[in-house]
């Protein structure tokens, strides 16, 4: 337990280094640009890395513990191409906050999903996710030609799909074998609380404004 709070403890300390483009600022312009880039933002945003991780152990006590990851990254996908199309998701970043609640306290529950819920659950998640991804091309100056857009959405399906198939090995490696299994509850735990973590940061700047008015 003390080294899983040290391990959370870590990647919040780190994020802000961590949350900046994987190309150090430089515009993507072409089809390596754009899969490097895509590679790199779901590892260094590490709210997005625990979604996938967390869904990963979730979907290794489904019924297709390899299918179910698919409708995140399906997802994901289309909310990134509306978001380059223009099209943004509303709320995302309360949304992605509340992505992590939801999969930490699911997998906390000690309760594993259904098929129909977990495709429901993922790919809705993962519409919300895509869009705050689909950001990184809308913000570019001039926009991001077709090659570095294929380039990106392979590299985001591609790691994202890798990390959660991972995340469920790793869970079965360590003994998570059912939903109910301590190891897997504790890491929902953990999941769970980054999203409070998130949360707070959150409603802090309201509540601040409100008490200084």
């Amino acid at each position: 337990m003390k080294r899983i709070l040290t391990i959370a403890g870590l990647s919040l300390a780190a994020s802000p280094a961590l949350a900046h483009h994987p190309l150090g600022g430089l515009p993507m312009e072409t089809f390596t640009h754009g899969l490097l880039s895509g590679i790199g933002h779901p590892v260094l945003g590490f709210d997005h890395l625990f979604f996938v991780a967390a869904m990963g152990i979730a979907a290794t006590f489904t019924a297709n513990r390899m299918l179910t990851p698919a409708a995140y990254i399906a997802a994901m996908l289309a909310g990134c191409g509306l978001m380059y199309a223009g099209i943004a998701m509303p709320l995302a970043e309360t949304v992605i906050v509340l992505s992590l609640l939801v999969i930490g306290g699911i997998i906390l529950s000690g309760k594993g999903l259904s098929m129909t819920n977990a495709l429901v659950v993922f790919a809705v998640f993962g519409l919300f996710h895509g869009s705050a991804f689909g950001g990184s091309l809308a913000d570019q100056e001039g926009g991001v030609g077709g090659s570095v857009l294929v380039g990106y959405l392979i590299g985001l399906g591609a790691i994202q799909y890798l990390i959660a198939i991972g995340a469920g090995w790793v869970a079965q490696t360590l003994g998570a074998t059912n939903p109910a299994a301590v190891n897997a509850r504790l890491g929902g735990a953990m999941v769970a609380g980054v999203g409070i973590f998130l949360a707070l940061e959150i409603i802090e700047g309201p509540i601040v404004t409100a008490l200084a008015g």
